[in-house]
């Protein structure tokens, strides 16, 4: 059952990371994805970790974020241009149409794109309905 209704863009928090931000809504992707660079990974009480910086300046965002987290896994992503490339998953608090919940997320290079942040099926499933026509 659904919560609630999202727009084809939407404000979303990553309190673990820090972060708040407008991000589009992808019903084409699968898992959500956030803008990162200088990915660095390194262990933490045997686990793999990653630090990243989210920097992204345009005109809908302005963030700039030095961050940890927990590496879930590794996987190869096919991007809108059909090329695989593998990025680390993470999993952050989300806070998006009201609702909090755990989400997987991964990290990718957005520096050329108008929002930070894509928001995938994985996230919207189950929680939200998507209309486009809303902003």
């Amino acid at each position: 059952m659904t919560d609630g209704i999202l727009g084809y863009i939407e404000n979303v928090q990553l309190s673990d990371l820090d972060i708040e931000c407008q991000a589009k809504v992808d019903t084409g992707a699968d898992t959500s994805s956030i803008h990162a660079d200088d990915i660095e990974e390194f262990k933490r009480d045997g686990q793999r970790w990653v630090r990243f910086h989210v920097h992204f300046k345009s005109q809908m965002a302005q963030i700039d974020q030095a961050c940890e987290a927990r590496v879930v896994e590794k996987r190869t992503i096919t991007s809108s241009n059909g090329r695989g490339n593998r990025r680390y998953i993470i999993e952050t608090t989300m806070t998006l149409g009201g609702k909090t919940f755990v989400a997987e997320v991964s990290l990718s290079h957005r520096g050329s794109m108008k929002y930070p942040m894509l928001i995938g099926r994985k996230a919207i499933s189950g929680r939200f309905l998507v209309d486009v026509s809303r902003g």
